[in-house]
């Protein structure tokens, strides 16, 4: 595609996606779309967020015992 072809683009242009309204199977069906990289970093930051909670979860229930 040349530089004028995007310049005077007048086909349809992708829609933004929103995983709100999709079920799990297809959230991830779009997530195992990206580049590698994108979804190692996706990955990624769906363990932390988990890694967290489990942190969470485990010192508000060995505080409360105390």
């Amino acid at each position: 595609m040349t530089v004028d072809q995007i310049l005077n683009f007048e086909g349809e242009l992708p829609k933004e996606i929103s995983l709100e309204d999709k079920t799990e199977m297809e959230q991830f069906k779009l997530i195992q779309q990206l580049e590698e990289e994108d979804k190692q970093t996706v990955f990624k930051i769906i363990n932390t967020m988990l890694t967290k909670s489990k942190f969470k979860d485990f010192f508000n229930i060995n505080i409360a015992a105390l």
